[in-house]
């Protein structure tokens, strides 16, 4: 039979706590790896991979407590969804980290070649994929499913930029084969901040999923699914 005391309850906030240390750990290492791409900031950049194994470290201790409270307290129900939706989010900030990862080390391979066109829209994409990290995160927080809507709305807009981004540097590598090494760098870039926004996604569907339990992967987010 499942145990409940009064320290469960505790125990679900020191949870729900760690999950929103890790984010904001994350979301720094996001904006870091975008400010050390605009600003061409190598220091940063390395600092900012340094920094990596914390998070990794977090996203271990966090798992193992999830762990824990299943062993242990066997939730059910609303509790239960909690846990495990926890266990997914934290996997899917731990993979943003390591995207911001590989964006600082391509800042790194193309900090000593010529600017390419300011690099096109990729600040903007950035911008709208930290705002659907932080997004998601204020829905599993609040359990407002309405702004998890919102942040798989967004994701159509990253997605987007993502296209319009890709044909531009296509055509930059025709006109000029010269840039193709620095193009190619910024294409990877351009897919990883893409990867973010996705990892955000999935964490606003498990949020629906943890708040009423609908499983809404896979569908139209424009159906009000």
């Amino acid at each position: 039979m499942p145990h409940y005391n009064k320290y469960f309850d505790q125990e679900l906030q020191d949870l729900k706590e760690l999950v929103l240390k890790l984010g904001g750990m994350v979301e720094e290492q996001v904006s870091n790896a975008i400010i050390s791409l605009t600003d061409r900031n190598v220091e940063l950049a390395r600092e900012t991979i340094k920094l990596d194994h914390l998070i990794n470290k977090l996203e271990v201790e966090i798992d193992e407590k999830c762990i824990d409270i299943l062993a242990l307290r066997q939730p059910m129900g609303p509790d239960l969804r909690f846990v495990t939706t926890a266990i997914k989010i934290i996997d899917n900030l731990e993979r943003m980290g390591d995207m911001a990862v590989n964006i600082c080390e391509r800042v790194i391979d193309i900090a000593a070649e010529p600017r390419l066109k300011a690099y096109l829209d990729i600040p903007r994409m950035a911008d709208i994929a930290k705002h659907m990290l932080k997004g998601c995160l204020d829905a599993f927080v609040t359990r407002n499913t309405d702004l998890a809507q919102k942040v798989r709305l967004e994701d159509d807009m990253v997605d987007a930029l993502m296209s319009q981004i890709f044909r531009e540097l296509l055509s930059f590598m025709v006109e000029d084969p010269h840039t193709i090494s620095r193009a190619t760098r910024i294409m990877f870039i351009a897919k990883y901040i893409e990867r973010i926004a996705d990892h955000a996604t999935n964490i606003a569907e498990m949020v629906i999923y943890m708040v009423e339990g609908r499983i809404v992967r896979h569908t139209d987010p424009e159906a009000g699914n």
